[in-house]
């Protein structure tokens, strides 16, 4: 099964996301990541869903979400045309002894430090899926408390948008 990436614009009224994963749910197909945000439009709003599923699941998925009113637009987002960003952030252990590890580790991915207290850090950092899982395993030796990732977000390449 292949992931796709589908980017949704919708109006932004109360109910458009259960409307949206309720029409999923009753196909029995399930949301890997669901992104939502405002657009530069106001009233307008995105989502960016990524499924997994095949050629025909993509294709009935974009038919339904296109019958619903507050549905503008329905775009599969190409890999390789296309960019994709998640945001990550971790709650590690640490102490005296292993804390500048951590601090290097932060550093070669690239990662915040958003915050420090006597027993653990917490760092935030955005890249694509395999980074953020590179870091993770990079960081489970010391011990993680929490971590939390947002749905990937996504934007064609090149001038044009959707």
């Amino acid at each position: 099964m292949k992931r796709h990436m589908i980017s949704v614009l919708v109006e932004n009224n109360a109910g458009v996301l259960s409307r949206i994963a309720g029409l999923f749910s009753r196909r029995s197909y399930n949301i890997e990541s669901l992104s939502v945000g405002p657009t530069q439009k106001i009233g307008i709003s995105r989502m960016t869903i990524s499924v997994c599923g095949d050629e025909q699941i993509l294709e009935q998925i974009k038919k339904q979400l296109n019958k619903l009113i507050e549905v503008i637009k329905v775009v599969e987002l190409e890999e390789g045309q296309s960019v994709y960003r998640e945001l990550v952030m971790v709650k590690v252990k640490a102490d005296n002894s292993n804390r500048s590890s951590i601090v290097e580790i932060s550093n070669i991915f690239r990662a915040n430090i958003i915050d420090i207290s006597q027993g653990s850090l917490t760092l935030e950092m955005t890249g694509d899926e395999a980074k953020i899982s590179a870091f993770g395993e990079m960081l489970s030796p010391f011990g993680i408390v929490e971590i939390v990732r947002t749905g990937a977000a996504a934007l064609q390449r090149g001038c044009d948008g959707i």
